[in-house]
């Protein structure tokens, strides 16, 4: 059984970094993707990033491309959030389930196992 378990969440200032982990027990290819996203009061669950087990392709919303970085270690999944904004405050999840990164990011219903989430907040 597929468990998700986020670290890494944190308070920093604008133009800050912060590195988001997700230990992955139980993933396999099988799953398809794993992906960040993520939500903050009032808004919708939006996809941030998402890697493609199968294939290690990766895939990023336009907001953050340029700044985030996904990636895999075995069984853990990293975000790397490189110049921070206010506006990327927001609880992260890790998510993962069979689906495409394509199309899941649209459709985080896709990903059937989800983690906790870990606040992220950038304020001066």
């Amino acid at each position: 059984q597929l468990q998700l378990v986020e670290s890494g969440g944190g308070s920093v200032q604008p133009g800050g970094s912060l590195r988001l982990s997700c230990a992955a027990s139980g993933l396999t290819w099988e799953h398809g993707a794993i992906a960040w996203f993520r939500q903050s009061p009032g808004k919708e669950r939006e996809g941030v990033s998402c890697l493609s087990i199968r294939g290690d392709t990766t895939t990023y919303a336009d907001s953050v491309k340029g700044r985030f970085t996904i990636s895999r270690d075995k069984h853990t999944v990293f975000l790397r959030m490189n110049s921070l904004k206010p506006e990327d405050t927001a609880v992260y999840y890790c998510a993962a389930g069979p689906t495409e990164c394509w199309y899941g990011m649209s459709y985080p219903d896709d990903f059937g196992s989800w983690g906790q989430g870990t606040q992220v907040t950038v304020s001066s």
